[in-house]
């Protein structure tokens, strides 16, 4: 699927694939690098706050290791020998010796990036986008670098061992090693290798069935002589044989037969781990701020101990309650991203001041939302019953642990809460500052009169989309649900479905949540809704007056805000695997998502059209008349948006997966012929920055900021001193855990394919 189809009017330009079958694999040596700022939050804090934000961030930092045993089957190896590598040398002082040693400056460099790459992303796979990447450098000159190490030379069987356990599969490409993904699609350490979508649904069936999440847990699959089928559900948690020790959890601990299946409900999944992150969270809760943030910290350590992602929804609570605190923070199995099934949460956990200018634009953001909530184009019936008012702050980072940062957040993603307790929002202000920036020579498929006005409004229009997505997006929209007593939470005689002019037909039934019913679409459908309430709902000039925006200012700020969505719906093609027809970035295919819908409403809004550049190579041109958005694309985009949410609302999964990949689908038809603009977009694309985060040190009673410059380098030094006391037995604990699972993934050490 992934070449034209020979004699259509789409084949021109598709000579560029062969061009780009390699580089999507590496992260090139000019990548962009750039530094968190969070010096001035963080100087503003009182003692006790930094206490607090201190070992907050070190819960975090702990907990981010287990995404390596989330990612796939190598990666803790491929992390602990990068560690081991630079304790034991500075980037610096190894570059002379593998100069030395007979790699050129560019091959040092490209090590070093790879290095980087896998510090920031945790793992092997990018975390936008999930496709794996390997050194450009040659195996053997890898090879070289770390066995002339100084760490080599003080411990040469180890170090040879890691090397072997995984340089292999370090450079393989194999193609079924190329992304994540499920059984013979890609690789994931959710599941053993041998599951299958249909385990997956069975897996996830059986959990509703007993009502517990998926959030937390990893499904391993072994087969019996007799065929017989066992599966393993195992829930992170430090306890692993204490049974005895909560009166939640133990009675879930046992045996089931389940559709002719065994199943077996076991825990202690990333324990030791997990240990340091609940000793660090007791040390925060002692510099806690208020009796909420003690409370919500309890419940987070018996959530992590015991295994209970009801804990965890408590503790949740709490930290809804906790409104506008100076440091703010989550921790847990947050997003459902990477999950193939898109049920379980990847750990991550963020600690971050208050940006109080930004934070000001968005609570009077907040105190509109009741007004604007009634402009979306959905019944009444269809909105929660009562918006329960969120906190809303842009925040500076000083911590993100995990796989990747995002540029907003709209959390806890339990539905439950979501419905009856509330959520809260928060903006990432200085990640966006250095994340989300392009420069005008970099900026490509506009028009060279688009240039100027989008380089100067893509911040400014782009700070209003996240927070209408964060607020309005995620945070608007009823669930029609019946609970367990058969109480439904709509009137079945009076509500009538808008599509159909009928009384509602679906609905979610007990035990079933967004994700588990509409899995593997639900993350980028949901991603797709709130991207779409954003450029709604940026056309009411009272949203651009909160945020600033009047006149001509106004006007621009929406045209960019559009045309950067329209953009970004092109760039998505990077993200598509033509061999599957599978997407592997949620957000990127909503955009792909939202660009076929304003095309399809035709009348000139929207043109992409291939073109040649100046150097020769294929080219593109995305172009949006912005005399029409209000008169034809606020129109397209209001039918497009009551669909969405009405089939969300209503559980009505067939009719929205056919809405949902029918947009979603990527072909050769023209005018736009959008398999053969992919391989333009492979050719031209931009690799996205890795962020070098600092690091807080205690120093006697006072805590200390360390930050690092923005470089390959710079993030490898970060790492290399973000467990000071106990890195080589973290490493150890990685190792450990690695490799007792490693029998599940056995087809890993086939012989592999090199870049």
């Amino acid at each position: 699927m992934g070449g034209p189809e020979a004699g259509s009017e789409c084949a021109s330009g598709a000579a560029a694939a062969g061009l780009m079958a390699d580089t999507q694999y590496i992260l090139p040596n000019d990548i962009g690098v750039s530094s968190l700022n969070c010096r001035e939050a963080f100087r503003l804090l009182s003692p006790t706050e930094r206490l607090y934000a201190h070992y907050l961030s070190r819960a975090a930092w702990y907990g981010g290791l287990a995404v390596l045993l989330q990612t796939s089957p190598e990666a803790p190896y491929i992390y602990t020998l990068l560690s081991r590598l630079f304790r034991a040398q500075d980037p610096d002082e190894m570059r002379h010796r593998a100069l030395a040693q007979g790699l050129t400056e560019e091959e040092y460099q490209a090590f070093l990036v790879y290095a980087a790459g896998v510090y920031s992303n945790m793992g092997n796979y990018k975390s936008f986008g999930d496709t794996k990447f390997v050194p450009n450098l040659p195996k053997e000159k890898l090879e070289c670098v770390v066995m002339c190490s100084v760490a080599a030379q003080e411990n040469p069987e180890e170090m040879r061992k890691l090397w072997q356990r995984c340089g292999d599969l370090m450079f393989s490409l194999e193609p079924r090693l190329r992304h994540l993904g499920l059984g013979k699609e890609g690789v994931t350490t959710y599941f053993s290798e041998n599951c299958t979508m249909e385990d997956a649904k069975l897996a996830q069936d059986f959990l509703d069935s007993q009502n517990l999440s998926a959030y937390n847990t990893r499904l391993f699959k072994e087969v019996d002589q007799d065929g017989k089928t066992f599966y393993e559900v195992r829930l992170a948690s430090v306890l692993y044989k204490d049974p005895f020790l909560d009166s939640e959890m133990a009675p879930k601990l046992k045996n089931y037969e389940f559709r002719g299946s065994h199943f077996q409900v076991t825990r202690g999944d990333y324990g030791p781990i997990l240990q340091k992150v609940v000793e660090h969270l007791e040390k925060a809760k002692a510099h806690a701020a208020n009796s909420l943030q003690e409370q919500m910290l309890a419940q987070y350590m018996e959530s992590f101990t015991h295994g209970s992602i009801e804990a965890h929804k408590r503790g949740s609570r709490f930290w809804i309650q906790d409104k506008g605190p100076i440091v703010e923070s989550y921790i847990g199995f947050i997003e459902s991203y990477r999950d193939p099934f898109g049920s379980r949460g990847e750990f991550e956990g963020f600690v971050a001041m208050v940006n109080k200018a930004m934070s000001a634009k968005f609570k009077r953001l907040v105190a509109r939302a009741e007004q604007l909530l009634k402009e979306l184009p959905w019944p009444p019936a269809f909105e929660k019953d009562k918006f329960l008012t969120p906190d809303f702050t842009s925040l500076d980072v000083l911590t993100f642990a995990g796989s990747g940062i995002p540029a907003g957040i709209n959390i806890p993603n339990y539905d439950d809460l979501r419905q009856t307790e509330g959520f809260k929002n928060v903006s990432l202000g200085n990640v966006l500052a250095v994340a989300y920036s392009t420069p005008r020579e970099k900026l490509t498929f506009l028009e060279e009169e688009d240039k100027d006005v989008f380089t100067l409004w893509k911040g400014p229009s782009f700070d209003v989309q996240v927070g209408l997505h964060e607020l309005l997006g995620h945070g608007s929209g009823k669930l029609f649900s019946q609970d367990e007593k058969g109480v439904f939470n709509f009137d079945q005689e009076t509500v009538i479905n808008p599509e159909t002019g009928e009384q509602i037909q679906s609905w979610y039934r007990s035990g079933e949540t967004w994700d588990s019913k509409f899995s593997t679409i639900a993350s980028s459908y949901e991603e797709c809704r709130a991207e779409s309430v954003g450029l709604y709902l940026c056309l009411n000039p009272q949203v651009l007056e909160i945020f600033g925006f009047t006149g001509t200012d106004a006007e621009d700020v929406i045209y960019v805000n559009w045309l950067n969505m329209l953009r970004a719906g092109l760039l998505a093609l990077e993200f598509y695997t033509p061999e599957t027809s599978s997407w592997r970035q949620a957000h990127m295919q909503a955009r792909y998502v939202i660009l076929r819908v304003l095309l399809e409403a035709g009348q000139g809004l929207v043109t992409v059209t291939p073109t040649i550049g100046s150097d020769g190579r294929p080219d593109a041109r995305v172009r949006l008349d912005r005399s029409k958005i209000r008169s034809v694309g606020k129109p397209a985009l209001e039918r497009f948006l009551r669909r969405l949410q009405v089939l969300k609302s209503t559980g009505d999964v067939v009719a929205g997966r056919a809405l949902y990949e029918g947009y979603a689908a990527v072909t050769n038809a023209p005018p736009e012929c959008f398999l053969t603009l992919r391989d333009t977009v492979l050719l031209r694309k931009e690799a996205r920055k890795l962020i070098v985060q600092p690091n807080t040190r205690l120093e006697g009673s006072e805590v200390q900021l360390l930050e690092y410059e923005a470089s390959a380098a710079g993030l490898i030094r970060s790492f290399c001193e973000r467990f000071p006391e106990d890195g080589p037995e973290l490493e150890e604990v990685l190792i450990q855990l690695a490799t007792a699972d490693a029998r599940f993934w056995r087809d890993s050490s086939r012989t592999p394919v090199y870049y």
